[in-house]
């Protein structure tokens, strides 16, 4: 039985590196876009909350009609949306520059379908395939998106040195072969049984499922908004050059990001205890960054982010898990849409952020007696303001303690 399901496991794996490849793209071109095409901070940000929308439409749908999907063929087709997306924002924007912004949404758009789907789908499939250890199985398949993150910052940035920043379509281009595989790994895999499922009844575990979609939004936006703005702040706020900040910034803060999740894979036990450390860490680190005046510091305080948060969006499902066992689709599509929520809202609030400091008169004043640009303060600014996530996450994890140890007689483990 468990060799059977060995190809599977290693397509939905290879689905998460897929989803670390559409996540990254633009994150990694947001300057580069800002100085060839023009495009605004608000409108990069933007980028951020369409690929983000899309999956929590996504996350929705399957929240709400999960059960009119045949899973094991939606799942098949789901790298194909992933060349499609990546094929239209690596061509269109170079054949038609003019419009290179509506392309660059178009690849967005699609992308973010194959996105949304790895995110749903990829989780009970995992869960539904038999092992020792199902949370461990789980850490594995969230470690796959971490260190196909730290691949692909680091390729990336090689392939655009090597190329040049006015070719980055090159670069982009070549991560296509990636959803190729996945889709013929996928096409010869054998399924388990995987219930549709729905949400447990009752209003105690209503109430329960929502606090853990809740935890997840701030787990999505804790991780998320230095995950999109690492590099760039890095770039522009703490003065690092664009290979360091891509490199030294958001690649190891996704290496840290895949040892926090693979510790957890091999030896984790106490998952409460683990999420409760990592918000106070990301809370630190968020401050840090924002208010370290020394370089290094900030660096430090942004790739350490990725350790704390490693564990908050897939350590909200084993929670989820732990306390709702054999959930079924739908309240993994739900889990998914708070994480996509939060996700969609903290990279945008950055972006209005930085932008809203570059036309205020009162910021551009206390940014010069500062002496910094608008720009570094109001990205600094921006990572202060995101403290507020990680922060929010230490309160709602206390009640949600109070909340289950409440509820543990009327809903028990089965």
């Amino acid at each position: 039985m468990e060799h059977s399901y060995r190809r599977t496991r290693s397509a939905c794996y290879l689905g998460g590196i897929t989803l670390a490849a559409v996540s990254c793209l633009s994150p990694l071109l947001f300057l580069t876009f800002h100085d060839t095409y023009g495009i605004s901070y608000t409108l990069l940000g933007l980028l951020a909350v369409f690929f983000y929308g899309i999956q929590l439409s996504v996350d929705l749908v399957f929240s709400f009609f999960a059960s009119h999907f045949d899973v094991c063929k939606t799942v098949r087709l789901t790298p194909l949306f992933a060349v499609f997306g990546i094929l239209v924002y690596a061509v269109c924007p170079v054949l038609f520059p003019e419009q290179a912004y509506f392309w660059l949404v178009v690849g967005t758009l699609a992308s973010s379908v194959a996105a949304g789907l790895c995110e749903v789908l990829l989780s009970p499939v995992i869960a539904a395939i038999p092992a020792d250890n199902p949370e461990h199985e789980m850490s594995k398949l969230h470690s796959a998106y971490a260190w196909g993150v730290v691949g692909v910052v680091t390729v990336s940035t090689l392939l655009l040195k090597l190329f040049g920043p006015e070719r980055w379509y090159l670069m982009a281009g070549l991560w296509m072969i990636l959803p190729l595989v996945d889709f013929i790994l996928f096409a010869t895999a054998s399924f388990p049984e995987i219930p549709n499922g729905t949400a447990r009844k009752g209003s105690g575990a209503s109430r329960g499922m929502l606090l853990c979609a809740l935890f997840i939004f701030i787990g999505g936006a804790t991780e998320l908004t230095m995950t999109q703005w690492c590099s760039s702040f890095l770039e522009c706020a703490v003065g690092l050059p664009k290979v360091l900040g891509d490199i030294l910034g958001l690649a190891l803060f996704a290496f840290f990001m895949g040892v926090g999740r693979t510790l957890y894979a091999r030896r984790g036990k106490n998952i409460f205890g683990t999420l409760r450390r990592g918000v106070l860490g990301a809370f630190l680190c968020y401050l840090v960054a924002a208010l370290s005046p020394i370089p290094v510091l900030s660096l430090v305080a942004c790739v350490l982010t990725g350790f704390f948060s490693a564990m908050l969006w897939p350590g909200t499902l084993i929670y989820m898990e732990e306390k709702y066992p054999n959930p079924g689709v739908v309240p993994f599509a739900l889990m998914a849409a708070g994480g996509d929520a939060g996700a969609s809202l903290g990279p945008q609030m950055v972006g209005a952020v930085v932008d809203g400091f570059l036309t205020n008169e009162w910021a551009i004043s206390l940014a010069s007696r500062l002496s910094l640009s608008p720009e570094q303060l109001g990205m600094k600014t921006a990572m202060l303001i995101a403290a507020l996530f990680p922060l929010a996450g230490v309160l709602l994890l206390s009640y949600m303690k109070r909340y289950y140890a409440k509820q543990e007689k009327l809903f028990p483990k089965s």
